[in-house]
């Protein structure tokens, strides 16, 4: 009994049995084969997710600078649009307009109807305006030509915004005198917010050189609140100073007809982007029809 007592108690402390070198190695071994099998199955399908995200989110940053020259175009003053170049066009976003009183009102008095006989300097307008303008913004009338916006042949400013009686019209703008177009019978005018005039879209710097990154170097900018230039341009202007639209731009073209079709009343214009960013590259091509009838 007294024999048997240091052996039990030598029993109770000898150490926990650990892991041999062998078993380690085929451990380590193991764990590398899983590694590298995971790797050769799984490492090009996260290649090939992360490819398709890079994609979408090109093509979704793309669609959103077309949506936005699209917008602009279509809500221009009608026949604005000058494209000098294919890497450039310019145009005159509206922000609405109406129609304006063509005649005096023979049952109320008090109406400002538009002297087509000489200059006007106030006038009512009959049709709801989906933005009340400001003073200062522009009135832009029957803009035949490209050009007469841009020399403010047929554009006055706004001084005054007023409501009249309800039985003469829903607005009355008073602007600086001028003399409406002659002969033009549509009573329609837009209004061109003061704050952005004329918009110049500009591509800068467009080119198939990646960076480090698989980035491309080109630019898409939106020049605005720069004036309205009575030149025609005839070539892009600097693309400094302006709103970064898209940055990645490997190419862009955009063309612009103004009198498409039989009628000669739409132009059309077709607007490609190609954009490479982290060596993808996502191409956009949308074309629009643009109302050209003042």
């Amino acid at each position: 009994m007294t024999a048997a007592w240091p052996r039990q108690r030598a029993a109770r402390r000898a150490p926990p049995r650990g892991f041999t070198l062998i078993e380690l190695v085929v451990t380590l071994v193991l764990i590398g084969v899983l590694g590298a099998t995971l790797a050769v199955f799984f490492k090009p399908a996260f290649d090939m997710y992360l490819a398709a995200r890079h994609r979408a989110a090109l093509t979704a940053e793309a669609d959103q600078g077309l949506r936005l020259m699209l917008r602009d175009v279509q809500t221009a003053v009608p026949n604005s649009v000058r494209a000098p170049t294919s890497n450039c066009f310019e145009t005159v976003p509206t922000l609405g307009g109406g129609r304006y009183r063509r005649d005096t009102d023979t049952v109320n008095s008090g109406s400002a109807p538009v002297d087509t006989g000489g200059s006007t300097s106030q006038f009512d307008v009959l049709t709801p305006l989906t933005t009340v303008p400001a003073v200062g913004d522009w009135v832009v009338v029957d803009n035949q030509n490209p050009g007469d916006v841009y020399a403010g042949a047929n554009r006055t400013q706004i001084t005054a915004v007023s409501t009249p009686s309800a039985t003469l019209g829903r607005h009355r703008l008073s602007v600086n005198a001028m003399q409406f177009p002659l002969g033009y019978d549509g009573a329609r005018f837009t209004l061109v917010p003061n704050n952005q005039k004329a918009v110049f879209y500009v591509c800068s710097g467009a080119g198939t050189t990646l960076d480090a990154q698989g980035n491309a170097p080109g630019r898409l900018v939106r020049l605005a609140n720069y004036g309205f230039n009575a030149a025609t341009p005839t070539s892009c202007p600097a693309a400094t100073g302006g709103d970064v639209v898209l940055t990645g731009v490997r190419s862009c073209r955009f063309v612009y007809e103004a009198n498409q079709g039989a009628t000669q009343q739409s132009g059309f214009i077709s607007i490609q982007l190609e954009l490479t960013r982290n060596g993808e590259t996502a191409s956009l091509v949308v074309g629009a029809h643009v109302v050209n009838i003042p």
